[in-house]
């Protein structure tokens, strides 16, 4: 377990530095918001695009072997964004980081599931989100303070010790699993499904002002069409790319179903809380890194917590009560969004709200996998990670285009570089647009939020008569306790 942390530590520090630098890079390349915000975007859906192919690849190659090499590329992925001249190559080369790191978690969701029995995998799985409250807390404050004291590029370049530390690590302690079949990579799923997926999010990020433009409504009606054949495929292959038919149980369909909503609800909302501090509040980038720092820790704290009460205690009251929490959380630091709010309030708000979310998503997971047998946890692992990517890719993207139309309506000379505008201003004229600036950041809060809130409905359709693992079976599978016996 400690390897496989080594190992994935790096992704969501990635993610959470490349949070606060939004507004840095926008200044520094003079690229618009929905431009720059390809740098999240583009590695998200990266990650996507290869999710699907994983379950094939730990089949065929074994997880160990996939886990090595994800960590390979995604560190030489990280050296060439450092490496990279202009947005274009930035936006490229996160890419390619994404296509390495999109192997990653699901390869080591499977040495972690396949290493212990269902009834302790909520504890596993609680230690899997260690790097979840390493990243947070630190990515914010590391990528502060290497954009105010060195350079943007030293938030990849720190990727390289770690990617080495991982792949040593990796290539003493990791356990070669016994593969599955070998089944045959689907060529024709993996024509239709990446592209249906770049498309979606594509489309989302043209969408400024309105959705009857050709340029939205092409990508997206192609991209709907492709996702419509695509499910008629896998209904009808023997080997999918992505095994959809396991949305037909209820705990992994309905958690799906949970997570796309909350989650892409949740990472959306990570763009947006690094740049009120910057751009509203004028603070550097070490500040809003540290200024987020309470709020990593109260998701690694509750994460630890809900991992040990997911396999004692029913799911409802567990997920149910984080969703609650974040939903109510996100909505109140909405409403608090103004150009003078006390800052410490505005903390304090934010780590409650993030502690909520520490009760959801690896609680999800868990009850997601759970049930599944151990030939169909890459397959489920990797359902469940697609959809995971996908709902923030969109979001991140509707969340960018409402903020940059928002931005537009209220503050028209700052032009299509919005963000990066605000950046530049004097401290003087930032004061006198605050106030405006802080509107439109509420304006695309709410897309989050509402997503928070429809997966509390979702949350209670699907979990209100299941009972804990240790008391009942699902799914149709025997109690747990049975099984022990």
């Amino acid at each position: 377990m400690l390897t496989v942390i080594a190992g994935t530590v790096m992704i969501p520090i990635d993610i959470t530095i490349v949070a606060v630098a939004i507004a840095r890079l926008s200044q520094e390349t003079g690229a618009s918001l929905p431009v720059i915000q390809w740098v999240a975007t583009g590695y998200t859906l990266a990650l996507a695009t290869v999710i699907p192919a994983a379950a094939w690849a730990i089949s065929r190659f074994g997880a160990r072997q996939v886990f090595l090499t994800a960590i390979g590329v995604f560190t030489l992925g990280s050296a060439l964004v450092a490496a990279s001249w202009n947005v274009e190559s930035l936006i490229a080369f996160r890419v390619l980081q994404g296509l390495g790191g999109g192997f990653v978690m699901p390869a080591a969701m499977t040495l972690t599931l396949r290493s212990a029995p269902p009834e302790e995998r909520g504890r596993l799985m609680a230690l899997m989100g260690l790097p979840v409250l390493v990243g947070p807390v630190f990515g914010p404050v590391l990528g502060g303070w290497l954009l105010d004291t060195m350079s943007w590029r030293w938030m990849f370049l720190i990727n390289l010790p770690l990617g080495l530390l991982g792949l040593v690590l990796g290539l003493r302690n990791l356990p070669r699993l016994e593969r599955g079949p070998g089944a045959r990579l689907d060529v024709r799923g993996l024509l239709l499904l990446p592209p249906a997926m770049a498309l979606l999010v594509l489309g989302t990020s043209f969408a400024e002002g309105t959705l009857l433009d050709a340029q939205v409504l092409v990508p997206i009606g192609t991209g709907i069409v492709l996702v419509a054949l695509f499910v008629r495929h896998a209904l009808r292959a023997a080997a999918p790319l992505l095994d959809i038919r396991l949305l037909g149980r209820r705990l992994t369909g309905g958690s799906a179903a949970l997570l796309v909503c909350f989650a892409g609800g949740y990472f959306g909302s990570m763009i947006l809380v690094p740049l009120y501090w910057q751009v509203v509040r004028g603070e550097s980038a070490t500040t809003a890194g540290l200024l987020m720092a309470p709020a990593g820790i109260a998701a690694g704290i509750m994460i630890q917590i809900s991992g040990r009460l997911i396999d004692r205690f029913p799911p409802l009251p567990v997920i149910g009560s984080g969703i609650v929490v974040s939903t109510l959380g996100f909505g109140a630091l909405a409403l608090q969004l103004s150009a003078d709010a006390p800052m410490p309030i505005l903390a304090t708000t934010h780590a409650i709200a993030t502690a909520g979310a520490g009760f959801v998503m690896l609680p999800t997971m868990t009850i997601a996998t759970r049930y599944l047998e151990d030939s169909a946890i890459p397959a489920g692992s990797t359902m469940i990670n697609v959809m995971n990517q996908v709902a923030t890719a969109l979001c991140t993207a509707g969340v960018s285009v409402l903020l940059a139309a928002a931005l537009s309506a209220r503050l028209p000379d700052l032009g299509s570089d919005g963000v990066g505008a605000l950046s530049a201003l004097s401290p003087t004229e930032r004061t006198a647009v605050a106030p405006l600036a802080a509107e439109a950041l509420q304006v695309a809060f709410w897309l989050p939020v509402t997503m928070m809130a429809i997966s509390a409905v979702v949350a209670f359709v699907v979990f209100r008569r299941t009972p804990s693992a240790r008391t009942a079976p699902a799914d149709g599978r025997r109690p747990v306790a049975a099984v022990a016996d």
